[in-house]
């Protein structure tokens, strides 16, 4: 997958939707490890680490500009998904240990 050598949409839309699928299976390895930490952490308190979820966030963007991309939306998208891992690993955390 080259886009620079695209000539048509539909190697575009091919291209995007490949890249999608390898996205939603690295997002499924990084849930997985959200359910490790459920198991692993000792307390429910422990789950949220604002100071964690900065870094975390900072690194995505800084990432993010080394490779040419916007750094303002990755930041944005990387908060959600930051968000998104805290709410799975409580409701792993309390069903492993509720």
């Amino acid at each position: 997958m080259n886009p620079e050598s695209y000539t048509t949409m539909a190697q575009v839309r091919a291209g995007v939707d490949e890249i999608d699928r390898q996205i939603v299976a690295l997002l499924a390895d990084r849930f997985a490890h959200m359910r490790a930490a459920a198991r692993i952490k000792p307390e429910r308190a422990h789950v949220r680490d604002e100071e964690r979820k900065a870094l975390v966030i900072a690194n995505a963007r800084a990432e993010a500009e080394k490779l040419g991309a916007p750094g303002d939306a990755i930041a944005m998208l990387w908060d959600q998904l930051v968000e998104a891992s805290i709410a799975y690993e409580m409701e792993e955390f309390d069903r492993l240990k509720g």
